[in-house]
């Protein structure tokens, strides 16, 4: 699903609402940027009925160039993991 897709979508599911798709857009945006900022303070957001975001620390480690096979090194980084509720599992 895309971004214009996800819109219209939330537009046609908010029925009784006044918004213009610009205004939905805004909002969708809005969201994620909230939900963006929430697991860069604290590290963890959490929706019930929906999933969990967290940030995951992964180490260094050796890697192999795939196309030469010379070892490389890949630094340590941070990733978002999702771990999904039992209920959006269930509805999948």
């Amino acid at each position: 699903m895309t971004k214009a897709e996800f819109v219209d979508a939330v537009q046609k599911a908010a029925k009784g609402s006044s918004l213009s798709k610009r205004e939905t857009e805004d909002l969708v945006d809005c969201i994620f940027d909230v939900l963006s900022k929430s697991i860069k303070k604290d590290k963890r957001f959490a929706y019930p009925g929906f999933g969990t975001f967290s940030v995951r620390n992964r180490k260094a480690r050796a890697g192999r160039n795939p196309r030469t096979g010379e070892p490389i090194k890949i630094k340590a980084s941070k990733s978002v993991s999702f771990k999904a509720a039992p209920k959006l599992k269930s509805m999948v």
